[in-house]
Formats: C-alpha cells, structure tokens, sequence
C-alpha cells in the first residue's frame, strides 16, 4: 500500500483543517503574548456561547477538582489560573472543530485523549515537569488522526482495515504507509496556527521522543501515556503491559511500569469532561 500525498499537501487540502472561529484565533493571538491579560481571554471566551459552554464543561470536571462550580469565564480565569485556562480554551477549541471523522468513533477517541491528558499530567507531577503543558499535549496529541482522516479518508481507511487507529502498532504503520503519522499531522497543524513551540515538539516527536539527537521529555511522558491509555483501550493484562512497556523511553525518563500504572486515572471514564467534547 502507497500514497503520494506528502505531509505538507495533506496540510494545506481543502477541508483537511478545521476552520477556526474569529473569536478562537483571537484568542489563540492573546494567549500567545509574552503577558497575556486575563480580562480580555474572559472577554473573548464570553463572546462564543458554543465554546464557553465547553470550556465550562472541562473547568467543572474532575481534572480540576474546583472547590466550587465554575459558572463564567471570569470565574473560571480566577480560579483555574491563566495556564490551566489557556490549555482549556485550545482544548475545547479544537474538540468543538471537529464534528464529524469520517471512520472515528469521536466519543472514543476524546475518551482516549482525556485519559492521555490525565496521566500525562500526572506523569509531570512526578517528573517536576509542567503538569499544565502535559495536560494540554495529552489532550490534542492525536489531532491528527482526526486530521488524517478527514483529509485523506479514502487512504486511511483502508490502512484502518488493516490495523485499528488506536493499536499499539499504529504509526509504525504509517510511516510505512504514508511516509509521516499522526504525530507529525497534529505538530504540523499546530505550527500553522502558531501554538507554544514546547508543544509542536512533543507532537513532532510523541512517537520517538530519545532517539538520534533528538531528547523532549513532555514527548517521553507523551509517548507513556498514550501508550497506557491505548493499553487500556485494548484491554491488554499484564503479561501484555510487560511485553509493550517502552522500556527505553522509561529508563531515559526514570521510569518503569509500575510508576506508570501507578499514575492511571481514578475514573477511566470521564464522561463528565467527554460532554465537553461530544455535548450538543
């Protein structure tokens, strides 16, 4: 099986990209300030109801364990903190493009994310890294499988036939395939509309996050997470979790398996935060 699509055509393929609202790329140009302001991002996000009522969604789920129910974005900016917001509004932003993948059972798929989200989060806290920019990573990582199969759905789900979007085997299936994954789709997508660098380099190099020259912890605690949260999802037991472990990512993070099955989720569900999602 080949393609002669290259990364750069899938990007710039009519359709292929979610269009943003005006109000998000605002946003997106406020919170990519060196000091964004707290009042305008409230303002902004105020301005559309569809993606306020997702953002508030997220910000009274159980990530953020708010000793209260958060009920604008005033509140949700005092209380969460610009960070945690800033991941948030690109979170809700993006999940609420995309509204219909061809081949993607959508509730699975941000169910996935929300749990790659999580323990990405986690597996920061334990690393001393910015659990915030791992919740974020966590939760877009596999845009670009969205991206794939909205772009380019005649090929991928023909590779779908062959191996599941969420298989432990899956990028290696399509670098064989496409010559690029997913991986490089979502960082490819982000650069475009100018997200955090920190952020592009963990998608970029979620699949190989220690290999040649290349060393980006939040892609290492990226490549664990995904790969619990996939292990999850398939149902795999333990003899399958020892056989699967990235072995070499966890030992360039200090990390072996049971620290990351020490990091699961309390709830594997999520389907309070899935209404952010997949709501009306």
């Amino acid at each position: 099986m080949s393609t002669t699509l290259t990364l750069d055509a899938l990007l710039t393929r009519p359709n292929a990209l979610p269009a943003m609202s005006g109000t998000v790329t605002e946003l997106l140009t406020e919170m990519n300030k060196d000091d964004p302001s707290p009042k305008r991002v409230a303002e902004l996000v105020g301005k559309d109801p569809a993606l306020l009522t997702r953002v508030l969604r997220l910000s009274n789920s159980s990530f953020f364990r708010s000793s209260r129910q958060i009920g604008t974005a005033e509140e949700a900016v005092n209380l969460l903190g610009m960070t945690h917001v800033r991941s948030l509004v690109m979170a809700a932003a993006l999940g609420g493009s995309f509204k219909a993948v061809p081949g993607v059972n959508l509730q699975q798929f941000w169910r996935y994310s929300l749990r790659v989200a999580e323990i990405s989060r986690s597996l920061a806290g334990l690393l001393r890294h910015a659990e915030a920019s791992a919740y974020t990573a966590g939760l877009i990582h596999a845009l670009g499988d969205l991206v794939m199969h909205t772009g380019m759905p005649d090929e991928v789900q023909r590779l779908d036939m062959i191996v599941p979007p969420l298989d432990l085997r899956r990028s290696v299936f399509e670098y064989q395939t496409f010559g690029f994954s997913f991986a490089e789709v979502g960082a490819g997508m982000l650069e475009r509309w100018q997200f955090p660098a920190p952020i592009v380099s963990a998608l970029a190099n979620q699949n190989a996050p220690f290999e040649g020259d290349t060393y980006d912890k939040l892609a290492g605690v990226l490549h664990l997470a995904a790969w619990r949260a996939r292990a999850e999802e398939i149902q795999l037991d333990r003899s399958g979790m020892v056989a699967t472990f990235p072995d070499m990512v966890g030992l360039a993070l200090g990390v072996d398996l049971d620290s990351v099955l020490g990091k699961d989720p309390q709830e594997w569900s999520f389907s309070q935060a899935l209404q952010a999602f997949i709501g009306d």
